[in-house]
């Protein structure tokens, strides 16, 4: 068999090592995270050298902590964070088609099938594949609709609350806002150790007031936001030795002084500020009773001022006349901080309305998977308002491998045995699914494919708990459009990038010190 024309043996014994090694390094990749889908999935332990403890059955988080240093492998990461990026969800599926893609392509090419071959195969496959899944999409029309809820507890792991909250967040927030491109769902939810499982129109800045003197709650409250630090401007070091110099330092701290009074004077009750605070501005604020947050995260400092309708200022911006700074002042019905949960809420903004979704949870080690869970449920919920939705569980896969089964015949050549590839890698995620639950994949596929067949149904697939043939639909088992497309798109991608890989080479060390002495051959890794 030849890889390469007038190649050498050795030429043929390279490609192949190569294409071997890259596969290896997928399949490790794919069985790290294949054991946690589908209802009956498990979960995964990550440990650190320091002995800190990660708890998960999210695919992404997974991939994302755990020690890797194949370059074939990381390209399958960076393709699952991709998917967490667009769409949030369905990072475990495409991580598993795409490692059959590869997996099926190296077999086709042990069997004699060229590699551009099955590439093109691929790539007229995955084509196929998402047209296919597109034709299939079901559209909501009504938040309301309780298929909204299913998606939220099929991407919510089945936790009832968090999919309540997800559901009432949305409801809340309303269908036009969910739609809008930059508006993201799952950016609203928070996670507390010790709280109570919380959806209201509001925002939450993640700080403690700046002393324990200032007001605990504010109403009718006038807001500034400061996106800078409150303190003098500041003058260079060397300019301090110098009478000018240190002339000019008690200008500017009379002048900081006479705007910290104009803060008063506006009858400001609240600010917010991106950096530290001037012990001089603390006293006079304290005593004039504002309520003052400092060091607040740029997120929380974007969403307060949103919610308020206030205008970020930076601290120049006070040297303004009286009139000027009002104009970017907020307003908040009720602004108060919370000593339990050791945070401040503002409620009422007159700016943009917003929720947020508070997960409570009983231990710090449940803190992060639980937000994670709520934040897979909100992008679910919103990429199935925005582009629909299929019949879940692995079904529409299967559905969808049938109809690239039958577009074999339109394919030239050995590029058949690549469609056959994309074929194979759809079924991928139903059999994980059953073998999860405890069932014969291959059996239980099959029987799928069959049943989808006679009856014309493409939301057919195996029930996790008896193990028969039954209606997702029915079940309520669904996932949206767009997770699925994504997820297709990329192991596509991967794969393709992956299988055209025909040499890996070390690259040199970039020190000048270091000569390159020869080269070395081993196992398709050129070495210097």
């Amino acid at each position: 068999m030849k890889l390469k024309q007038g190649g050498s043996g050795s030429e043929v014994d390279e490609s192949l090592a190569a294409l071997m090694t890259n596969a290896n390094a997928v399949r490790a990749i794919t069985a790290a995270v294949e054991g946690t889908i589908g209802p009956k999935g498990l979960d995964t332990m990550l440990v650190d050298s320091s002995g800190e403890v990660v708890i998960t059955n999210d695919g992404v988080t997974i991939l994302d902590k755990m020690e890797v240093n194949h370059p074939a492998a990381n390209m399958l990461i960076n393709i699952a964070k991709a998917q967490q990026a667009e769409v949030g969800d369905g990072t475990t599926t495409a991580t598993i088609m795409a490692g059959g893609l590869v997996s099926e392509g190296v077999n086709q090419v042990l069997r004699g099938v060229p590699i551009a071959r099955v590439i093109e195969g691929v790539k007229y496959g995955i084509a196929c594949a998402l047209e296919q899944i597109k034709l299939r999409a079901r559209e909501i029309k009504d938040i309301n609709a309780p298929i909204v809820r299913n998606i939220a507890m099929i991407a919510g792991r089945e936790y009832e609350d968090i999919a309540d909250l997800v559901v009432r967040a949305a409801r809340l927030i309303g269908f036009e806002k969910l739609c809008e491109s930059k508006f993201k769902l799952s950016d609203i939810i928070m996670a507390e150790e010790g709280a109570d499982n919380e959806v209201f129109m509001g925002v939450i800045v993640n700080k403690e007031r700046m002393n324990q003197e200032m007001p605990l709650s504010v109403s009718q409250a006038k807001v500034l936001v400061i996106d800078d630090a409150l303190e003098p401007e500041e003058i260079k070091d060397e300019a301090l030795n110098t009478e000018a110099g240190v002339k000019l330092s008690r200008e500017l701290l009379y002048q900081f002084k006479e705007n910290i009074c104009k803060i008063i004077e506006l009858g400001v009750q609240v600010v917010l500020v991106d950096r530290g605070v001037h012990p001089m501005a603390e006293e006079i604020l304290t005593d004039a009773g504002v309520m003052v947050i400092q060091r607040v995260l740029t997120e929380d400092l974007r969403r307060g001022a949103e919610h308020v309708g206030a205008r970020m200022i930076k601290r120049t911006g006070l040297k303004k006349d009286l009139a000027d700074i009002h104009k970017y002042l907020g307003n908040a019905d009720t602004v108060y901080a919370d000593e339990k949960l050791e945070h401040i809420r503002i409620l009422g903004g007159a700016g943009k309305p917003m929720a947020t979704i508070l997960v409570g949870a009983a231990t710090t080690e449940v803190v992060g998977e639980r937000q994670r869970i709520a934040k897979d449920a909100a992008s679910s919920v919103q990429a199935a308002v925005k582009s629909g939705y299929v019949p879940g569980g692995g079904s529409i896969e299967i559905a969808v491998s049938r109809a690239v089964e039958q577009s074999r015949g339109n394919v030239k050549g050995m590029s058949a045995y690549g469609v056959d590839c994309v074929t194979h890698a759809l079924r991928m995620p139903l059999a994980q699914i059953v073998e999860n639950a405890g069932y014969n994949p291959l059996e239980k596929v099959e029987e799928v494919v069959a049943t989808q067949g006679s009856q014309g149904l493409d939301s057919l697939g195996i029930d996790c708990d008896s193990g028969e043939v039954v209606d997702m639909l029915v079940l309520g088992v669904v996932d949206p459009v767009k997770v699925k497309l994504h997820a297709v798109k990329a192991a596509g991608e991967v794969a393709v990038a992956i299988l055209r890989i025909d040499t890996i080479i070390k690259k040199k060390v970039e020190d000048a010190s270091i000569t390159k002495t020869g080269v070395n051959k081993i196992g398709g890794l050129t070495q210097f």
